[in-house]
């Protein structure tokens, strides 16, 4: 799996949207974990399964109930690629604060693909709905043919798209 160009051309494209997430995101960290998306390292909250789960989940949901109420946003966002890119970033972006886990961030990402697919029965159009729901595989896996055993795949391995 691969955020490849689509991910390249949200950031711009979407950019109030995907703020507005993830200040969200923000607020229900601190509210619900003590403060963990303040700057500071001392403040953390561990990577655990069900933090990720719980912050993702949240995030995704709050994004989908936020295009659901603008629907000209919903539509404008082609082919669903570019919502379910922006409702991962937010969840990968949240979890990945509140941890200052990289993985951990990576795993709210996919399973914002997953909860997206969930509710709107796609992720966009052509390959995307395949690429983006194997990804999650690779948050912590390696191929030892590719290179060396400590080579950890990321989310754009194998083949980033810019």
């Amino acid at each position: 799996g691969g955020v490849g160009f689509t991910q390249y051309a949200t950031a711009a494209y979407t950019d109030d949207i995907l703020d507005n997430n993830v200040y969200y995101n923000v607020d229900y960290i601190n509210d619900k974990y003590n403060g963990a998306a303040n700057i500071g390292t001392d403040n953390k909250v561990k990577a655990t399964l069900d933090v990720v789960k719980d912050i993702a989940t949240e995030s995704t949901l709050y994004g989908i109930e936020t295009y659901e109420k603008f629907p000209t946003a919903l539509e404008d966002h082609f082919g669903g690629s570019q919502r379910a890119t922006v409702l991962a970033a937010a969840a990968g972006v949240a979890t990945a604060i509140a941890t200052a886990n990289a993985n951990a961030g990576l795993s709210g990402w996919y399973l914002s693909m997953y909860l997206h697919k969930e509710a709107w029965g796609r992720l966009g159009f052509f390959g995307y709905d395949l690429q983006d729901q194997c990804g999650a595989t690779d948050v912590l896996s390696y191929q030892g043919d590719e290179g060396l055993p400590d080579e950890l795949r990321g989310p754009n391995y194998p083949n980033y798209a810019m």
